[in-house]
């Protein structure tokens, strides 16, 4: 550092560790999205009073150069907010899906990403990877291993873990939602509870629409199904166009909605809690069901986590389908369907499809939530996923051509980029893992082609200077005749 405190200097002592700061900015010692020295530790650094350091945070702050993030401290901020990518046009009619082939080629490059040395596994949406639970997750198993002997590898019954379901019970009571933990049925992760959900409530040939763009989890299981999917275009800030729904629900027979409003996949969108309760009234006014993927819910970004979908319900017509996937254990394949009026459907599905889930996993993390250590690591995994987003968006502003627009997720761990006009998100998909990158191209978010300038790229991951040169490369890929 060139600049030190200098008390003979006609700067006020602030407007130098300001200068400190802004030089550090520069340098790349601070990153966006890395957090500041606390108050305490820089002025012991630069023996300064902590008032000082202080004032010059607030000054900082009212600058738009950092934030203060409640009972986390200060972090350096994206210096300009980023060109969102624009919202595709409504859907003309609903359309038979055929990705499965497609989902197949990619996963098997994508997945393949994570057990390769040397490979940078951005096409993975695995946010718990930024944070692993997994010392405590091994300790607490230990002690359930220890406690109930053979008895956790038996088998459980076939709703679930009865203390996960009151635990899950109890969660939703804090989000305002009132359920009986016998109206939870534990899946094998969310997948088959929106599987289950999605048989309860539509049958072949039926028309479900879906958000655009979507995970291509729900195209393919739509496919498998042999439904047709109705895209519903998302706005990259606040979600789902009710406006667009409604054209659509009086232009075709929608049968039932999938839809994620807390936080989108891939768009990192937020649904504010009226629009919400806007959609529940929209959908029930018809008498279609709702199931509500909720898999990213609590790794919001914002103020406070969304309140489910179902608190708005009337009529019972809301499905909730979530998981610990996307949090604590991807591979304890632990999800859950939260229902009263298609409770007993649920149940009789889930018996035919695998009759029960993993006793020793749901015991172990019932006592995860249980304890606290769950809230703990939520409150972690989400501090170091919003400063790994800040990264990101800059590392895209900094390599990627200028036209490409990128999104500003308000939670989750995955970025939505726009390529210029003439960009093909395939051919990069293709040239990047022969640099030892994955990626996941837009086409695999829709049933038509209207993403194919778009790439879902991952940020849930531990940070390293490899990932900052794997988004340099990737700019550099996007500005080459290759893509």
């Amino acid at each position: 550092m060139s600049i030190a405190i200098q008390r003979e200097n006609t700067e006020f002592l602030y407007q130098q560790v300001i200068a400190i700061i802004r030089e550090m900015q520069t340098s790349g010692t601070l990153r966006p999205g890395d957090r500041l020295p606390s108050l305490r530790a820089l002025s012991r650094k630069l023996s300064v009073s902590i008032p000082t350091i202080r004032q010059a945070y607030v000054e900082l702050e009212r600058l738009d150069v950092i934030e203060a993030r409640p009972k986390s401290g200060y972090f350096l901020r994206v210096e300009q907010t980023a060109v969102q990518p624009k919202r595709a046009r409504l859907a003309r009619k609903p359309m038979p899906v055929k990705r499965q082939n497609l989902i197949e080629d990619v996963f098997a490059s994508v997945f393949g990403a994570l057990n390769q040395p040397g490979q940078v596994a951005l096409g993975v949406a695995n946010p718990t990877a930024a944070f692993p639970s997994d010392k405590a997750l091994a300790r607490i198993m230990r002690q359930v291993l220890a406690k109930s002997g053979a008895n956790s590898l038996n088998y459980c019954p076939m709703d679930g873990f009865p203390p996960l379901k009151r635990q899950l019970a109890l969660r939703y009571l804090d989000q305002g939602l009132q359920v009986s933990p016998d109206e939870v049925l534990i899946t094998n992760g969310a997948q088959e509870a929106l599987a289950i959900a999605l048989q309860c409530v539509a049958e072949r040939g039926d028309v479900i629409a879906v958000e655009s763009p979507v995970y291509f989890g729900v195209l393919e299981l739509i496919e498998s199904l042999g439904m047709m999917a109705l895209e519903i275009p998302l706005c990259p800030d606040d979600g789902l166009w009710l406006e667009d729904l409604r054209t659509a629900l009086d232009a075709h027979p929608v049968k039932a909605c999938i839809f994620s409003t807390s936080i989108s996949n891939p768009l990192g969108s937020f649904m504010p809690d009226e629009r919400r309760a806007q959609l529940v009234a929209l959908l029930e006014s018809r008498d279609i069901p709702l199931i509500e993927d909720d898999v990213y819910g609590d790794l919001y970004f914002t103020e406070a986590r969304g309140t489910p979908a179902q608190v708005y319900s009337r009529k019972g017509l809301v499905i909730t389908c979530a998981s610990f996937s996307k949090t604590a254990a991807p591979g304890y394949r632990v999800g859950w369907l939260v229902s009263n009026r298609y409770l007993d459907h649920a149940r009789r599905l889930k018996r035919a499809m695998s009759c029960s889930s993993s006793l020793l996993n749901q015991w172990t993390l019932s006592e995860f939530v249980a304890s606290g250590d769950y809230d703990r690591a939520m409150l972690n995994l989400r501090r170091v996923l919003r400063a790994n987003k800040d990264r990101a968006v800059a590392l895209v502003k900094q390599h990627f051509p200028p036209e490409t627009r990128v999104t500003d997720p308000l939670g989750g761990g995955v970025l939505w980029i726009e390529l210029p006009a003439g960009k093909d998100s395939g051919r990069l998909f293709q040239v990047a893992l022969a640099h030892d990158i994955a990626v996941t191209p837009g086409i695999l978010f829709s049933v038509s082609n209207c993403y194919k300038r778009c790439v879902r790229v991952s940020y849930g991951l531990p940070w390293s200077d490899a990932v900052d040169a794997a988004f340099a490369t990737l700019g550099r890929l996007c500005a080459s005749p290759e893509v």
